[in-house]
Order: C-alpha cells, then sequence, then structure tokens
C-alpha cells in the first residue's frame, strides 16, 4: 500500500534532478493552452460591457449597441468552438507528450534538450489513438458532470490514469485504456483525492508570491508525485498482468517506449 509521504518524496527527488525541464515543460504547455482562453476570456468580457452599456440606458444608439452586441456574441462563440477543437486536436495529444516527459523522468534526468517530447503524440501513428480516447474522456466527464458535480468528480478519478497509459502505450485502444484506469483506480479515488488535498498549502503560497512559485515549484512536485502515483497504482493492480501492451517499463527501470 503506498503512502502520500513516500509518493512525494519520490516527486521531489526526480523534480530536482530533471528541475530547469519540468519547469519549462510546464511553462509552454501553461502558453499554449491559455491563448485561446485569454481569448475566449477577452470576447466575454467585451459582450459583458456591451450588455452594461446597453442598460446604462440613453446615452448610445440602441441599434448600435445590438449590432455591436451580435458581432460580439458571435465571436464570442466562434472562440469558444475554436478553443473546444483546438482542446480535442491539439491541446489533448500534447498534454500526453507532456505526461510522457514526466513517466521518463520518474528513474532518469530529463533535460530542456528532451522538449522534443511535447510532440510525442504526433509522430509514428500515435496521434488518432490518442486523439480518440482523450476525446471520450472529455465527453464522458462532461455527461456525468451533467448528473451533478459529484458523479462528474468520482468519474474523472476513475479515467485519472487514461492520460499516464496513453503516454506509455499510445497505440493501446481507448476500451482497454479506460478499462486498465478503471482497475487501477478501484478503491483509490479517495486516497487519490486526499493525495490531491495535501497539497492545498503549496497552492496556497502561490497566492503571496504572485504565482510565480506554482510554475518553479508546486506544478513540477506535484506533476512527479502524480507519475510516481501512477507507476505505484500500475505495479499494485490486477492489470500490470495483462503483458508488455500495458506493462512497458518497471519500477526498477524505465524502457522508453519504441
Amino acid at each position: 500500500m503506498w503512502t502520500r509521504a513516500e509518493l512525494k518524496s519520490k516527486g521531489k527527488e526526480a523534480m530536482k534532478r530533471s528541475y530547469w525541464g519540468l519547469v519549462l515543460m510546464g511553462l509552454v504547455i501553461s502558453v499554449i493552452s491559455g491563448i485561446a482562453s485569454s481569448a475566449s476570456n477577452g470576447m466575454s468580457g467585451s459582450s459583458q460591457l456591451m450588455t452594461s452599456m446597453m442598460q446604462g440606458g440613453g446615452q448610445v444608439d440602441p441599434d448600435y449597441l445590438m449590432k455591436m452586441m451580435t458581432i460580439m456574441l458571435g465571436g464570442t462563440l466562434a472562440v469558444t468552438i475554436i478553443t473546444l477543437l483546438l482542446s480535442i486536436f491539439l491541446y489533448n495529444v500534447l498534454y500526453i507528450g507532456m505526461y510522457r516527459y514526466h513517466l521518463e523522468a520518474r528513474y532518469e534526468q530529463k533535460t530542456v534538450s528532451d522538449m522534443s517530447l511535447l510532440g510525442f503524440g504526433f509522430t509514428n501513428g500515435r496521434y488518432v489513438p490518442i486523439m480518440k480516447t482523450m476525446l471520450l474522456v472529455t465527453v464522458y466527464e462532461f455527461l456525468w458532470s451533467l448528473l451533478f458535480v459529484i458523479p462528474g468528480i468520482i468519474k474523472s478519478y476513475e479515467y485519472r490514469m487514461i492520460p499516464y497509459i496513453l503516454a506509455e502505450n499510445p497505440e493501446i485502444d481507448s476500451q482497454t485504456a479506460f478499462k486498465l484506469s478503471k482497475e487501477m483506480m478501484s478503491g483509490q479515488k479517495w486516497n487519490a483525492f486526499v493525495l490531491d488535498l495535501s497539497f492545498i498549502g503549496w497552492y496556497l503560497l502561490c497566492i503571496p508570491t504572485c504565482g510565480l512559485l506554482a510554475p518553479f515549484y508546486v506544478t513540477p512536485y506535484v506533476s512527479m508525485t502524480n507519475a510516481f502515483l501512477y507507476d505505484t497504482l500500475k505495479q499494485d493492480s490486477s492489470a500490470a498482468g495483462m503483458g508488455s501492451t500495458y506493462d512497458a517499463g518497471s519500477n526498477e527501470e524505465y524502457t522508453p517506449y519504441q
């Protein structure tokens, strides 16, 4: 049985070993995923501003305001659709490259020169299986969340290992990936939730540091701890006996996927 202290200790040691590579990887992902998000927020803010102006009454031509509102709402819808498409066809696959980086950083030093792993999911026929499975994760989590918050949270923890499974075995089919993640998280959802809660103090410390502590310590620390959570659950789960399709690595020596 794993303990939080053990996983965090391993995560911290791995973070120190590959520190700058992990920091840069996190920053690059944040910048890429944040661009569309900022654009969407900007369009939403503009729409809200136009609504406020209209409610102010009398000072601006109502017809002009209506035209501007139509343009802003249309722009917001367009940006939202583009962001969704980017998430499905680009961001999700990039995240798998990031998870791959984390997995390889468990037992060997990774440097800034290894940033090419970010494109891991786009080569050698990996793209379609990864994109398809991650799309299903997004859809299922959304549908479960419609049944109120708690079922959505529970399912998100059930699917939690899928990105790591894809990062280690990118050509694995969706059904198997979901099955393996469910087996690995069986009886572990609450423990994983408590592990997440144990980082709250670090996240709170990001506030007085204007967020700088997040990319330069908290994010790589949490990322590597979660990589070791995957490693531990894989070894403990009955899924670990399913053969080389699943068990591409070991807790002694990590063999990169070829």
